[in-house]
């Protein structure tokens, strides 16, 4: 028997010790209810008997097809309470109460002996807030009774037995279950459970899980939305004394019956038996199609076996939940499946600190989620085996992507000694589609003036950073830059964890080559290659948009290289930490080295950042600033008048508004562009009046998506064919008028897509 494992199997129940931890595990197979501290008084009772008996307990489980298990601040709760009762339980001068005087006298000793054992013995263990609001109760009868004697012979027995009440209230008084309850106890009824409730939730896993989950509704949490993922019913909950929100799920493996919980556990313990290889997940998403036929299988056989009469479609979620289980990442993957889901981080110690989460309309959430050690133990070897990289004390943190079903992400692990309590996980969730301009108005991250003005110079081809914190938007906002380069012109991208959706593009028919290159933290001796020759390397695959997805250390050299010499062919872009350009500016030159004449081949700088409310409890992210770089300057571009702002966020109308450099016609990167067009070369308003028709384009767009209750049109698939179309009439109106003509082509375009938006509406409708 292992050495932190106490036996106790004459009360069906065993102690483990792990690390500060004391866990009282109490097998209920056989009992008739459901486990519950809150909701059955006997469950209580022999509780409170554990844990008069193991001392210092930090956990109570209760096994019973689930685990159901009360955290140390619940523990510690019930704990206290054992202790008091066991204290008053050895007190014979508490519970062996003698009459003062005449011994022998029985007008009020045996039903006041009667009382106390009946609260000491029975009450106190089974409803100890109805044994002190009636231990209060008798001390005002007896207190009116001692002020109203006529006998003053029986006055030092009302006296004792005043004292021995006002002993035992004085010792529950003391007691943080009696503290926290004692506002909701005025008209309390014995047995009434309801309190408890308030005090008392266990997190709940199944037998075929390692993650746990707080299934019940918090009693105080107020709903501030709910809605529904496939199976999974989402609800959010604010609190009267918390700025935090809790992001509440029950995922159908919770709602399921006895005989489904049974199958599973049956099920996993014989596909456990098999252990994925490492070859395996060099493809994913067939090794989870290859475990769900041998687990669907499984099932059937099981239930066959077992003389069940289950639906076939009962059998193929139950096939599905096994993958989860098994080779895939349990609760996590049901968390990515919600689109409103943007970040997922596991901290540690695990086992003790639920997940949390970044909410679409709800910014920062904590879960009903706590992942074990177990859990992130497997996390940690299936992502080590998905991305070929190590995780260990020499390689202490891993970035890496998987892709789930219904959605991707970006992973990133830290291990010890780094992380000195074990592991923790980021997960960034990516959007299934790629991002677009008309989207982003639509969310109004930027205005349909910066997307028609962004548009322009896209099509210009000019190189460009977009700058921003962590988690301002950066690589969803050049992801919708990259679905505004036509797709007759070729893209490659360089990455060192996959984030930019090249996948979802190729099958939007882009010319995109992507690149995986050594991560930031790689080893020398990688088999990876640096990401600074990654991008050297583009420059001798052919004429090419270069996008970078984060420039972070040495390649920012190379990527300068790539900007000097394809400034002029090809949009040249990537991502950067940043608040500002000429913050920018100054990690790129002192911090990274690239040369002060090397930063010129900069043409525009984006800066995106969350901007906060003025409670500070709400962030929506906008771009804040278009910003222009000069070429005529030599040692510093602030103080040289380098930076000229296109468009800056103003708070007040939360939106982008135009600058003196636009206003007055003075930019010189727009003026570059314009020299390389006929019909805009030297001429500025009909420049300006391209940009607006773009602007136009995408905010009618909108208009058409918010009016249809369609925002698939705001998507990606037909946000790509209403650029194309618009380029093919532009052609066509120049050929055929021999200018371009705004009204025309907007006219023609307008038509063209209303027609396309009744398609759409017949088809849906059919």
């Amino acid at each position: 028997m292992p050495e932190n494992l106490e036996k106790r199997p004459s009360d069906s129940y065993e102690v483990i010790r792990e690390a500060d931890d004391i866990i009282i595990r109490v097998d209920l197979e056989s009992f008739a209810y459901s486990p519950s501290l809150e909701d059955d008084a006997t469950c209580m009772s022999k509780t409170m008997d554990k844990l008069a008996e193991v001392k210092g307990a930090t956990k109570v489980i209760f096994i019973q097809k689930r685990d159901y298990e009360y955290d140390y601040n619940q523990t510690r709760l019930l704990a206290e309470m054992a202790e008091v009762y066991a204290a008053i339980s050895k007190r014979s001068d508490l519970v062996g109460y003698t009459a003062i005087g005449d011994p022998n006298c029985t007008k009020c000793v045996p039903n006041w002996h009667s009382e106390v054992n009946h609260i000491v013995h029975r009450l106190l263990r089974s409803d100890p807030l109805g044994a002190y609001v009636e231990l209060r109760r008798m001390h005002r009868r007896e207190k009116i009774k001692r002020d109203n004697l006529i006998d003053v012979k029986c006055g030092p027995c009302e006296d004792k037995y005043l004292k021995i009440l006002d002993t035992m209230i004085e010792m529950l008084d003391k007691t943080r279950l009696i503290t926290v309850t004692k506002p909701y106890l005025a008209g309390y009824k014995t047995g009434d459970r309801s309190v408890y409730r308030r005090v008392f939730s266990p997190t709940i896993k199944p037998d075929f899980m390692f993650t746990k989950l707080m299934s019940s509704y918090p009693p105080e949490g107020e709903e501030i939305g709910s809605y529904q993922v496939g199976g999974t019913d989402v609800t959010i909950f604010s609190f009267p004394d918390s700025v935090k929100y809790l992001y509440h799920m029950m995922p159908p493996e919770f709602k399921l019956d006895e005989e489904e919980y049974e199958l599973l556990d049956m099920a996993r313990k014989v596909m456990a038996e098999h252990k994925p290889k490492k070859s395996e997940f060099v493809d994913p998403k067939r090794m989870r199609e290859v475990f769900y036929n041998v687990g669907r299988d499984l099932i059937e056989e099981l239930v066959n076996y077992k003389g069940y009469k289950f639906r076939t479609k009962q059998m193929d979620e139950l096939g599905r939940v096994l993958v989860r289980y098994t080779v895939g990442f349990g609760l996590i993957e049901v968390l990515l499946s919600d689109e409103q889901v943007q970040d997922v981080n596991v901290n540690s110690p695990l086992g003790q600190i639920p997940i949390y989460i970044v909410h679409g309309e709800f910014d920062d959430c904590e879960t009903n989620v706590i992942p074990t050690r177990a859990e992130a133990e497997s996390w940690a070897s299936k992502l080590r085996m998905i991305s070929g990289r190590p995780l260990d004390e020499a390689n202490q943190i891993l970035d890496t992507e998987i892709e789930l079903p219904g959605s991707t992400a970006r992973v990133s692990v830290i291990t010890e000694p780094l992380d000195p309590t074990g592991l923790a996980f980021s997960f960034r969730r990516h959007r299934d589609k790629p991002w677009t301009l008309p989207l982003f108005i639509k969310y109004k991250m930027l205005n349909k003036t910066a997307a028609g003005l962004l548009s322009f110079i896209i099509d210009g081809t000019r190189t460009m950073l977009i700058c921003g914190t962590r988690s301002s938007g950066k690589s969803s906002f050049l992801t919708s830059l990259l679905i505004e380069i036509m797709r007759r012109y070729r893209i490659i991208t360089i990455e060192d964890t996959l984030e930019l959706p090249t996948q979802s593009m190729m099958k939007l028919g882009f010319n995109i080559q992507p690149m995986l290159v050594a991560g930031a933290f790689a080893k020398k001796g990688s088999a990876e290659m640096p990401a600074e020759d990654g991008i050297r390397s583009t420059l001798r695959l052919g004429d090419s948009s270069i996008i970078v997805g984060e420039v972070r250390s040495k390649e920012a050299k190379a990527l300068y290289e790539a900007m000097r010499v394809g400034a002029s062919a090809n949009v040249v872009a990537g991502t950067i930490h940043g608040d500002s350009p000429y913050g920018i500016y100054d990690r790129l030159v002192n911090d990274i080295g690239v040369p002060k004449t090397s930063f010129k081949a900069t043409d525009i700088v984006i800066i995106a950042n969350p901007v906060k409310s003025a409670s500070s409890l709400q962030k929506q992210r906008r771009v804040t600033q278009i910003t222009e770089v000069g070429k005529d300057w030599d040692d510093d571009p602030q103080k040289e008048g380098a930076f000229k702002d296109l468009m800056k966020y103003d708070p007040v109308s939360d939106q982008l508004e135009l600058q003196d450099a636009l206003v007055n016609a003075e930019s010189s990167v727009l003026k570059q562009i314009a020299g390389n067009v006929k019909e805009f070369s030297g001429n500025w308003d009909a420049m300006w009046e391209n940009i607006e028709l773009r602007a136009k384009l995408k905010q009618t767009l909108v208009e058409y998506a918010e009016k249809a209750d369609n925002m698939d049109l705001l998507e990606a698939p037909f946000v790509i064919r209403t650029n194309d179309r618009y380029h093919q009439i532009a052609q066509e109106v120049v050929r055929d008028y021999g200018a371009l003509d705004s009204e025309k082509i907007f006219f023609e375009w307008d038509e063209w897509v209303k027609r396309e938006i009744k398609k759409a509406t017949l088809h849906k409708n059919a």
